[in-house]
């Protein structure tokens, strides 16, 4: 099979640890790093070390998100690529295997990466995914509030709109007030 490019780097990504297989003309060495920031800098300095330009990684949770942050920071090309695809393939039972095998369907340009929006897409996706998580909660919020003052037989719900408003706050401070 033809090799499309000459120098990868195969990662079999988990919670606490990486490990990474590089492929080059000269032979392939595999490493394994821990997942703590100071340890993904030095996968990057040893990536680059090796004059490596594509990297391929299963997209295994979130766990993909803090590497491909640094290697779209030092300009190195990525693949996130779906774990189903790398699981049909038998006889893979280690990280070291999952790491080469990835490594080698790079190399010879059998991977299909997922699609990963750039980086401001994906912090604004974040903060929006955020934002209504928090929306959310004030609404559930809201409900028990309702369901309390119910419950004590105070029928606020049935006086004003909105049992959080300015006017339903000073009824409900002078109601414990006394």
């Amino acid at each position: 099979m033809e090799v499309i490019i000459e120098r990868a780097c195969g990662m079999d990504v988990h919670k606490d640890s990486i490990t990474a297989c590089i492929i080059t003309p000269k032979g392939k060495e595999i490493q394994t790093f821990s997942t703590k920031t100071v340890f993904l800098l030095q996968l990057i300095d040893w990536i680059k070390g090796h004059g490596c330009t594509h990297v391929a990684m299963e997209s295994t949770g979130v766990f993909w998100k803090p590497i491909v942050n640094l290697l779209e920071a030092e300009s190195i090309e990525f693949l996130v690529v779906n774990a189903q695809h790398m699981k049909a393939v038998p006889g893979r039972k280690t990280d070291v295997k999952d790491a080469e095998w990835i490594a080698k369907l790079l190399r010879h340009g059998l991977l299909k990466a997922s699609f990963i929006p750039d980086r401001n897409q994906r912090e604004l996706r974040e903060l929006v995914r955020y934002r209504r998580s928090i929306i959310e909660e004030r609404a559930r919020q809201h409900n028990r509030i309702q369901k309390v003052l119910e419950g004590a037989n105070i029928k606020l719900g049935s006086v004003v709109s909105d049992i959080m408003g300015v006017s339903s706050l000073d009824m409900l401070r002078a109601i414990a007030d006394g």
